[in-house]
């Protein structure tokens, strides 16, 4: 799993006709490989430079850069709305002082630039031209006005220009643009600084060598939470019990645990650290007493295991936590919404997420699922049926909710 904020982001790439448009070839590779999808839009001037079906290859996508397909039969007319709000961000590179000051403007005359003027994404733009250009007034204009509409600059670098002059106004290298791109968007990101601690999947509870108490857990609910939480910019620690899941990204802790003690422990030495901690784990309420060190013989026509609790996590958490916001997850059968709340008091939490089993396709072992926030103020809020991913965000929003109040 690719773990760059650009993965599975849509990028509109803008490329205008400067010299440095040679270049956009290795950066629509690297928007690939960040796992992005990228769309290439280009000045009739840029073609000059570098040609449509060279970067139309590396994007696997068609290049735009007319208002129409004059050779097609019945004339196409190219969609720049379309093309716009299809986009995640926008980024024109290079960004000639042409089409900088037709961007500051609004001199739409262009499918580049009517595609710009329709964008409601972020734009970043990467500024390539000679130094003397660079310092002149009117680009410095264009810049302070894009920058007032919102537009990021990427600061043009210093070294060999075409001039054979050596100064500043070199477009910044395609390595660079992504870095300093995957930069702004994480530092732009609502839980940027935020430490969240994350419970997923069942615990197993020994009977001998061989055999187990556990659940039908996945895992999938939590591990779906943490990779949203990740990629909204916590760090996170994620304490799973067994299960087939991985997850794969540069803010993610994993640590595998198997038994209920274990969890618990686990828990107890990363929760002063964290600000947020969700017990989305299915952990078992009781284990066997005495746990046989050999396996147990089928000698017997029944069986008595004799059982005891298990630690609560989430009771014990809910009595050490400081400034931490907690969130449990209640799986109920019948009268769910007032033993929620009860759980809400007794175990001090500020979020409870219910599960109802008697709703279908919610629970174990489903990819959907269907949950009922009630806050410590019982406060009541139904959701449809989601996947879980959906649910997962929508529990990441209640935290993002909760630190911008």
């Amino acid at each position: 799993m690719n773990s760059s904020v650009l993965s599975g982001k849509k990028i509109l790439l803008g490329v205008s006709g400067g010299i440095a448009a040679y270049k956009t070839a290795h950066l629509v590779r690297l928007f690939i490989k960040a796992g992005a999808q990228v769309q290439v839009v280009m000045t009739p001037a840029s073609k000059d430079f570098v040609t449509p079906l060279t970067l139309s290859t590396l994007s696997k996508n068609p290049v735009y850069s007319s208002f129409f397909e004059e050779e097609a039969d019945n004339g196409i007319w190219n969609n720049h709305v379309e093309l716009a709000l299809w986009a995640d961000y926008m980024i024109i590179a290079p960004a000639t002082a042409n089409t900088l000051s037709k961007m500051a403007n609004g001199n739409c005359d262009n499918l580049l630039i009517a595609t710009y003027l329709s964008a409601k994404c972020p734009v970043y733009f990467a500024p390539a031209m000679d130094l003397d250009m660079y310092k002149h007034p009117s680009t410095l204009d264009s810049f302070q006005k894009l920058k007032k509409f919102g537009n990021t600059i990427i600061p043009a670098e210093s070294g060999e220009l075409a001039s054979g002059l050596s100064g500043e106004g070199r477009m910044a290298e395609p390595e660079n643009i992504i870095r300093f791109i995957e930069n702004d968007i994480v530092s732009k990101l609502p839980l940027i600084g935020k430490k969240i601690l994350i419970t997923a999947g069942p615990t197993y509870e020994a009977i001998d060598p061989v055999r187990f108490i556990g659940n039908h857990s996945s895992g999938k609910m939590g591990f779906d939470i943490a990779k949203i939480a990740a990629q909204n910019g916590a760090e996170v620690i994620l304490v799973s019990g067994p299960t087939h899941l991985d997850l794969q990204h540069s803010s993610v802790s994993l640590k595998r645990v198997k038994s209920a003690q274990e969890m618990y422990d686990a828990c107890f030495s990363y929760f002063s650290s964290v600000d947020v901690a969700i017990a989305a784990a299915a952990v078992a309420d009781y284990k066997p007493k005495n746990v046989a060190n050999q396996k147990i013989k089928k000698d017997e026509t029944t069986f008595i295991i004799e059982l005891e609790k298990t630690k609560d996590i989430l009771a014990s958490l809910g009595k050490v936590k400081k400034d931490q916001f907690l969130i449990g997850f209640a799986l109920e059968t019948e009268n769910e919404i007032e033993h929620a709340k009860l759980k809400i008091q007794k175990k001090n939490l500020d979020l409870i997420v219910l599960n109802s089993l008697n709703d279908k396709g919610a629970g174990f072992g489903h990819d959907t699922n269907k949950v009922t926030f009630i806050d410590k103020n019982f406060t009541i809020e139904a959701m449809d049926l989601k996947s879980k991913e959906a649910v997962a965000q929508d529990i990441i929003n209640k935290i993002i909710l909760h630190y911008d109040a």
